[in-house]
């Protein structure tokens, strides 16, 4: 969670955590905690603006320590799908394998 919120941050740090809840198909006070959690651990900090609309609204920022983490995080998850990828590989050609040997039966109704 803490990777997918830290890639949607960098592309977007404009984002409310309605929207990045949304975005990342979770509750709202997911995200709230999932945020919190990488302020508190100095990954994002939150700096404040004035919108268009001449009110005040909130940017959330990658701090280098989060940029440091997101490429750590990235790593790891690349690593974890690679594996799932090529275990996933394995069993479809186990199963190519099993269907080219298998024999074919004859239907008796013919």
């Amino acid at each position: 969670m803490h990777f997918k919120v830290l890639r949607l941050l960098q592309e977007n740090p404009q984002l409310n955590q309605r929207e990045m809840a949304e975005a990342l198909g979770v509750s709202l006070g997911k995200t709230n905690y999932c945020l919190k959690a990488l302020m508190d651990k100095g990954f994002v900090k939150m700096q404040n603006f004035i919108s268009s609309h001449n009110k005040l609204a909130y940017s959330y920022l990658l701090t280098p320590s989060g940029i440091s983490e997101k490429a750590h995080l990235t790593t790891q998850f690349l690593k974890r799908k690679v594996a799932e990828y090529e275990s996933l590989k394995h069993e479809i050609d186990a199963l190519k394998l099993e269907i080219v040997n298998k024999p074919q039966t004859i239907n008796s109704s013919r």
